[in-house]
């Protein structure tokens, strides 16, 4: 900024000094060249109104004459609904219960029914494997088809030995379950 003023070197030395004072710039235009004072930083840093350029402690007397001890007025609000408050302590009295803990049960019983509905992995393997066949068909038909042939192939036996585990377990179970519901028994009995 001081280059685009055009002011001469004593003019500049002169701003300077009042910004190294950390005084406040004059008002007035710049006396000439011939009429300005050169300035003494180290009587101005001594008188006793001002502060220092970079002062490391302010006096006490500087900090309560600012804003610096004046705190605003604490104003309480309200941190929750009083009118909501006021109903679920009614419906506690009458109730007897709070209506929270019906929410908990609502969610614990909702995630025993997602449990149950869990989807069957028999059908998730059929299903994964026709997308494999069909991946496969698609990559044949664009001439790619032997570069994936191995990978998709491997996959899909992959799935099919996990399908026939299933199936074994099954299997099993249903046989548990027919034995215990039709017991063989003695042929004395006949």
């Amino acid at each position: 900024m001081m280059e685009e003023l055009q002011m001469t070197h004593s003019q500049k030395r002169y701003l300077m000094a009042y910004v190294t004072r950390g005084d406040a710039l004059p008002l007035q235009r710049f006396p000439p060249s011939s009429q300005q004072p050169v300035p003494v930083p180290h009587a101005a840093a001594c008188q006793p109104g001002r502060l220092p350029a970079r002062p490391l402690l302010r006096p006490a007397k500087v900090c309560q004459a600012g804003d610096a001890y004046t705190r605003e007025k604490f104003k309480p609000q309200p941190t929750r609904d009083l009118e909501k408050e006021k109903r679920r302590l009614q419906k506690i009295l009458a109730l007897g219960k709070d209506e929270v803990e019906d929410k908990v049960e609502q969610v614990f019983v909702r995630k025993k029914e997602e449990e149950i509905a869990e989807p069957d992995r028999f059908e998730e393997l059929r299903n994964e494997i026709q997308e494999r066949r069909e991946f496969l068909a698609e990559m044949e038909a664009l001439g790619q088809g032997k570069k994936y042939q191995g990978i998709v192939l491997t996959e899909i036996s992959q799935k099919l030995h996990e399908m026939e585990i299933i199936d074994k377990k099954r299997s099993e179970e249903m046989r548990n379950i027919m034995t215990k519901a039709f017991p063989i028994g003695n042929k004395s009995n006949l």
